[in-house]
């Protein structure tokens, strides 16, 4: 197990290492824009929990939608070109049969797996990951970053998410076999528990500059934590059936992302923190269900192994004493 963990700490120290390189050339991009992002006293009570899409819809927002417009159509260009060109360049010529087959194969397998209660029991802790990360992409850059300090800095504020959860990965991977899983995931929901509470409370001021990169940060830490165990834990749960267990994983954590983009445009920023809390400490619970489970049956198997154990000793004790009895006679 602490192999494992150790292996998907530099997974994922490398792969979140791809985050801190994109934001810094979108954000070397945005820069180059002439325009600086000017907004009244009044628009700042409108950012944080408070944005709400009443109010972006509002002339009251006209401040603040001026950030976004001011980016020219040249660089939004720029931008879409890069992301799609990634299409061509991963492109793969395969077997058109053989891949509908195996997709198939897949799809089964996927669902399969879902009559394991144990993966059940993973999936809302599975979508707290995609639904944490989703947030931060897309309302705390949103409602805090874009509407008090301007556009230019969402890409530096995801720098410093992409960075310390490099970091993190490679440090809770490492540090797993010294302090165990569930004291990591307990710390990842006691920081997630706290940033939230604290963004519910929080009027973000420019004033606060250093405030807008801490959130991240520790953000980072908790879904650090979280990607590396669980995948790690994924892989040793369900180790007779991996392919399908980790398709679960990319499925459900999608899903938690793809759902919180969803609800972005229709629900208050307050709203949306309450759910991620709510998804986080289900989550949670139920994670400790798993390993509960787990634990009585690793005591099932131990006590198994003793009583054969047992078993073997007291047929050789009476092999021996038998063998004694007919010595004597």
């Amino acid at each position: 197990m602490d192999v494992v963990n150790h292996y998907f700490g530099v997974f994922f120290l490398i792969y979140q290492s791809s985050g801190v390189w994109g934001n810094l050339i979108s954000s070397l991009v945005f820069q180059q824009s002439t325009t600086k992002d000017v907004f009244g006293n009044e628009s700042y009570s409108h950012c944080g929990t408070k944005n709400c899409p009443d109010f972006t819809a509002s002339s009251n927002n006209a401040n603040i939608s001026t950030s976004v417009s001011s980016v020219s159509d040249n660089l939004r260009y720029t931008l879409m070109g890069i992301y799609t060109d990634q299409i061509d360049i991963s492109e793969e010529q395969k077997n058109e049969g053989d891949g509908k087959i195996s997709v198939w194969k897949s799809l089964l397998a996927t669902f399969n797996q879902l009559r394991d209660i144990r993966q059940c029991l993973l999936i809302p802790l599975t979508m707290f990951s995609g639904f944490q990360q989703g947030f931060l992409s897309s309302d705390y850059t949103k409602a805090y970053v874009t509407c008090t300090l301007g556009i230019r800095f969402v890409g530096y504020v995801m720098i410093c998410f992409g960075a310390t959860n490099s970091i993190c990965s490679m440090v809770f991977g490492k540090l797993s076999q010294y302090t165990g899983r569930i004291a990591l995931f307990m710390l990842a929901a006691l920081t997630s528990a706290s940033c939230i509470i604290a963004l519910l409370l929080w009027c973000p001021h420019p004033s606060q500059f250093a405030v807008f990169f801490i959130f991240p940060a520790l953000w980072s830490m908790s879904d650090a934590i979280c990607q590396t165990l669980l995948s790690a834990f994924y892989g040793v749960l369900f180790d007779d059936n991996k392919e399908a267990a980790f398709s679960n994983y990319r499925v459900w954590e999608s899903l938690g992302f793809l759902t919180a983009f969803a609800y972005s445009n229709f629900l208050c920023v307050y709203v949306k923190l309450y759910i991620v809390l709510a998804i986080m400490i289900l989550g949670m619970s139920l994670y400790l269900v798993v390993e509960l489970l787990e634990y009585k049956k690793s005591l099932s198997r131990l006590e198994n192994t003793a009583t054969k154990a047992a078993k073997q000793v007291h047929l050789r004790v009476s092999s021996i004493t038998s063998q004694s009895i007919e010595l004597k006679l």
